[in-house]
């Protein structure tokens, strides 16, 4: 089968839709399909790939691509990329990745475009429950794959009462939220033993934080540790024994809840959009926004041994649900189906 793979941007563009492409291809690809992917990205970058990748395309060579493809994937609407298969009548699967509406949940003209092109599509994959509940219902829900062969859980040992948050540091993604809550447990809890916190990312919120970690005098329990990506990334996660997601926004699905469970973290997250479809059975679920929530979340999980074994017991079996090839055959039976 010829799978033209549409993907607004693509590597070294750095973002869950690029990493989500680059796996979901290489697996096409491996499955006995021929693949060519196109994308707006125009930077190269250093890495190779088992498969064609046509780089801001011109309206010839773009026509020429869904000439020769049996079906158009489009990983997230790309009706720029796409229209041509409106004119060649080619079968069409589209993947939704976030929400087809603004942050407040308001649907402009942009995006009843989008719920016009969806609608023509043979086949809709949703990302989580909360995604197909939102934004089309009758999408089949298939979650997001995590790089198995990077994150991974090196570290057998005890890592103590550790706390991890990663991602970009702005208001929506809760990190504040975060502090305010261990600084409670800290305060409280009759543990002896050190709770330290580690920031993992960059933002504008950064001094905020800073300066909110000093007025609570927590400076020698949190540590800002920048952005830190690949192997570097890992081996931090590697140190620590909880991650906490505490977004505010409803977060379409959540793979930083993937990848610190297979690097041996026991998530905690908000219940908002996919989370807890990200996590399953092998983390906790606290009521988004609400400190008192995620103060409980952590002192429920801290003082319950037993439930941190069946947590981490649970998480190898939740990962691989996630493994790439478990995802990308999911993504091509519904593939298959779409163009009989």
């Amino acid at each position: 089968m010829k799978i033209l793979f549409l993907s607004h941007r693509f590597y070294p563009d750095i973002g869950g839709i690029e990493v989500n492409s680059e796996i979901l291809a290489e697996k096409y690809g491996f499955e006995g399909n021929e693949v060519h992917l196109i994308t707006w990205t125009k930077q190269k970058g250093k890495k190779t790939f088992p498969y064609k990748v046509v780089r801001n395309p011109s309206i010839y060579v773009l026509i020429k691509e869904h000439i020769w493809a049996d079906i158009v994937y489009e990983n997230n609407p790309c009706l720029r990329l796409s229209w041509p298969s409106f004119v060649l009548r080619k079968p069409r699967v589209i993947a939704l990745r976030t929400w087809v509406s603004r942050k407040n949940g308001t649907i402009t003209m942009q995006d009843k475009i989008k719920l016009f092109w969806i609608s023509k599509a043979k086949a809709v994959i949703a990302v989580s429950n909360a995604v197909r509940l939102r934004s089309w219902e009758n999408a089949t829900v298939i979650g997001n794959p995590y790089r198995k062969n990077l994150f991974n859980n090196k570290t057998k040992g005890e890592r103590g009462n550790s706390f991890a948050f990663l991602g970009r540091l702005v208001s929506d993604k809760g990190a504040d939220l975060a502090i305010n809550a261990l600084n409670s447990i800290i305060k409280d809890t009759s543990d002896t033993r050190p709770f330290t916190f580690s920031i993992i990312g960059d933002g504008p919120e950064l001094n905020s934080l800073k300066k909110l970690v000093n007025d609570l005098k927590l400076a020698n329990n949190v540590s800002f540790k920048g952005v830190l990506r690949g192997q570097e990334l890992v081996n931090s996660l590697n140190e620590h024994k909880f991650l906490l997601v505490p977004s505010i926004w409803e977060e379409p699905f959540g793979n930083i809840a993937l990848e610190g469970m297979a690097c041996g973290c026991i998530p905690i997250v908000s219940d908002g959009g996919g989370l807890p479809d990200a996590v399953g059975n092998a983390g906790l679920v606290f009521k988004r926004g609400d400190l008192d929530s995620l103060i409980n979340a952590i002192r429920k999980i801290i003082n319950n041994k037993e439930l941190e074994i069946y947590l981490q017991k649970e998480a190898p079996k939740h990962l691989k649900e996630h493994y790439p090839e478990v995802i990308a055959r999911k993504y091509l039976e519904v593939i298959n189906n779409a163009i009989i």
